[in-house]
């Protein structure tokens, strides 16, 4: 078996386990409450990557891979989750963003730290990608103690809030926050989550941005090392595309809450990242320098189109446990999958002509993405129009017509 081969099995084996363990996790959440839990997944994510440090056969990275997948299946979704506790729908899309664009600024410091290390080579007997697991790994452990400590649950309960600012918090989050005190999912709860059609069609654009986003984060020194640049050159320059879609997802997403307007951002998003892919696959293999600018716009337009689309629907989901399960089950059957086909896609025997099959299949699925959003859009339109034009009759025979509609967010 090739050691690209070799890659694609790792990440496969990691991404199923991830996609499994998605709905167990964040039902974990509620019932052990959100501090314990998230630090938990944490100390054991960071310990299991220190561990990757000192693996010496290719059953024990396979099972560490496997365990990795299980634990860290939970934490980002168990965040998205854990936000609609403290805040309120048009609150939400920013600070998912602040979420994943973290992630994407370790990317860019991945890259560069990945070129400190490759100087490390040897330093204590250690090879050099032996010292980047653990390095990498140890501030997750540490992190996970102060998580455990000082991260507040709800904010019902949170102590460095007063009486009465606990109040307004629980006040402002009546109608459209996850409620602490409320049980945990229930099956009539998950039955009516899975019978939903309308968040299958969340789940299915959520697959499309999955495989440009997995691909990316796994192949980026792959394809800077096709566009001219040498080993840990080509880490190096994998920083800017890193850095720059941290800024477009913090400022998309922002605006994305302030006008009310998810679907259409991440489907503007979308058709800018397609374009960045589809221009990467046309031009010519020794474009170096358009193509190295195609590859920023791809990642920009490809990363900042996910916060807003985690933030729609959260914020279209009204009952606290389904909350947990729909995002579950979205980046687990939505994400998951996305992110294994996106292993598969970047061919090393096309590194010589560019990697076009990566580049066209991206560009495919984020114009699906594109598409899938404005139908969104439009039907959640149709649905609001219908909920308005009901409440006025039922205002016109004497309801409340305020208090009787809950409309769908765009």
């Amino acid at each position: 078996m090739t050691s690209a081969h070799r890659l694609d099995v790792y990440e496969s084996g990691f991404l199923v386990a991830y996609g499994l363990f998605e709905v167990p996790s964040n039902i974990l959440l509620k019932k052990l409450r959100p501090s314990r839990w998230i630090a938990f997944l944490m100390f054991a994510w960071g310990a299991l990557t220190i561990g990757l440090g000192g693996v010496h056969s290719y059953g024990a990275v396979m099972a560490v891979r496997l365990l990795l997948g299980v634990f860290e299946a939970g934490l980002f979704p168990g965040l998205v989750y854990y936000l609609t506790f403290w805040y309120k729908t048009e609150e939400r899309s920013v600070r998912v963003a602040f979420i994943l664009a973290s992630a994407t600024l370790a990317g860019a410091f991945g890259g560069a730290i990945a070129y400190g290390v490759g100087h490390m080579n040897q330093a204590g007997g250690l090879s050099a990608w032996r010292w980047l697991f653990i390095i990498e790994g140890a501030p997750s452990c540490v992190s996970a103690l102060f998580v455990f400590f000082f991260l507040p649950d709800y904010p019902e309960g949170a102590k460095w809030l007063s009486e009465d600012e606990r109040a307004i918090a629980v006040q402002r989050l009546s109608v459209e926050g996850s409620k602490g005190h409320h049980n945990a999912m229930t099956w009539p709860d998950a039955k009516e989550t899975l019978c939903d059609w309308r968040l299958w069609g969340h789940y299915l654009v959520y697959f499309g941005i999955s495989t440009p986003f997995s691909s990316l984060s796994l192949f980026t020194p792959s394809i800077t090392a096709g566009l001219g640049f040498k080993d840990l050159e080509a880490q190096l320059m994998t920083v800017p595309p890193y850095a720059v879609a941290y800024v477009v997802q913090i400022f998309t997403s922002y605006s994305a809450d302030h006008f009310n307007a998810r679907g259409l951002h991440s489907a503007v998003l979308a058709t800018i990242g397609a374009v960045g892919f589809l221009a990467s696959a046309v031009l010519p293999a020794d474009a170096y320098s358009a193509r190295y600018g195609c590859l920023i716009v791809a990642a920009s337009g490809a990363f900042a189109c996910i916060p807003p689309l985690l933030g729609w629907l959260s914020s279209n989901i009204f009952a606290t446990a389904s909350v947990g399960l729909a995002i579950a089950l979205n980046i687990g059957l939505g994400g998951a999958p996305g992110q294994i086909v996106g292993v598969f896609i970047y061919k090393p025997e096309e590194a010589g002509t560019g990697y076009p099959t990566g580049h066209w299949v991206n560009a495919a699925l984020l114009f699906m993405v594109a598409v899938g959003c404005v139908m969104l859009r439009v039907y959640y339109g149709w649905r609001n129009r219908k909920l308005l034009k009901a409440a006025g009759a039922g205002a016109g025979t004497g309801g409340d017509a305020g208090d009787a509609v809950r409309l769908f967010k765009y």
